[in-house]
């Protein structure tokens, strides 16, 4: 039982870091995309509340999206191994990682 739990915290960690890489993407491409009009107005006014450019609030929202994916993708795969350590609920990994 010790040997899967420590196979299930060694499968959280790896979660997690792959999690944090995504967001630390540091080069730059470029990519075009359409809006429709409302689309547009929202990302516009949000980028000048924000101070922040139209490009920077949609590489956000795009590492966020890519994040929300990954960590979906790597839960699916980790969950097997998390089950059969006895995480079965966010509440069984939260009180051994806290």
């Amino acid at each position: 039982m010790a040997q899967a739990r420590n196979l299930g915290v060694i499968v959280l960690r790896r979660l997690c870091y792959n999690v944090l890489r995504l967001l630390e993407d540091v080069s730059m491409g470029t990519l075009t995309i359409r809006l429709d009009e409302k689309l547009e107005r929202e990302l516009a006014r949000l980028a000048k509340r924000t101070g922040r450019s139209k490009s920077e609030v949609a590489r956000e929202a795009l590492r966020r999206q890519l994040s929300i994916q990954r960590f979906r993708t790597l839960r699916r795969e980790a969950m097997p191994y998390a089950a059969a350590a006895g995480y079965l609920t966010d509440e069984d990994v939260f009180r051994d990682v806290s």
